[in-house]
């Protein structure tokens, strides 16, 4: 039956109006879950149980599993929800800050988002053999992050003009997930890469040549002498 608006009543309202509901119930649990996940996995690392999570999301362990039949499910969710905020970062930053605060900014969003790859990076590695495209998407709007900051630092003049996005996740990428490197000398490490790019790449030293043996001659050119 119609209401004096044209608003439907009845019971067909009534359960379109409940799918509504527990539709947006489990959307809230699902990020109250990836929230916790993230928390708990930080502070306890790989060892993290799932009930620790359930505990600090606030829900039964049922919700969790409905959710996340698996804990490579969950890992996979956590390491997909710090991608995309990675990828926000980088727009965040280039729209609100000049362009040197904005790579530093950047990095330090990527040092946190290596922080959680590092400590899950045994079980990571099971989820992207499990789902290949995991890996590819996150190395797609990695290197395009990437990109998007270096460009904009390029474009102002404060970073030497000689690299790009994927050359600079090669540097600082391996220094941030490395299990041996501490927090410490994980930023102190940035910190030089950092320094190093802001570095004009016109005044830069001699750099080596593609080909083992090949010694730069003191007029320029190669010499395999």
């Amino acid at each position: 039956m119609n209401g004096r608006n044209g608003e439907s009543h009845g019971p067909d309202a009534e359960s379109g109006n409940t799918d509504r509901a527990q539709r947006a119930d489990a959307r809230r649990n699902h990020e109250r879950l990836v929230t916790a996940a993230r928390e708990v996995f930080s502070e306890q690392g790989p060892a993290a149980s799932m009930e620790a999570i359930t505990r600090k999301a606030g829900v039964g362990v049922g919700t969790l599993y409905r959710h996340f039949p698996t804990r490579i499910d969950i890992v996979e969710a956590v390491y997909n929800t710090d991608v995309e905020e990675l990828a926000d970062a980088a727009k965040a930053v280039v729209a609100t800050l000049e362009p040197w605060p904005a790579m530093v900014a950047f990095f330090e969003a990527f040092m946190r988002y290596a922080r959680t790859k590092q400590t899950l990076l045994s079980e990571l590695q099971q989820a992207f053999e499990k789902n290949p495209a995991l890996r590819s998407r996150a190395r797609d709007l990695i290197d395009s992050a990437f990109d998007l900051v270096i460009d904009n630092a390029k474009a102002a003049g404060v970073i030497r003009d000689d690299v790009d996005g994927r050359d600079v996740t090669q540097l600082v990428s391996p220094v941030c997930t490395n299990p041996l490197n501490s927090r410490e000398t994980s930023e102190r490490l940035v910190s030089m890469v950092l320094d190093g790019l802001r570095y004009p790449a016109k005044v830069a030293g001699p750099r080596p040549t593609a080909s083992l043996g090949v010694q730069p001659s003191p007029s320029g050119e190669s010499s395999t002498d």
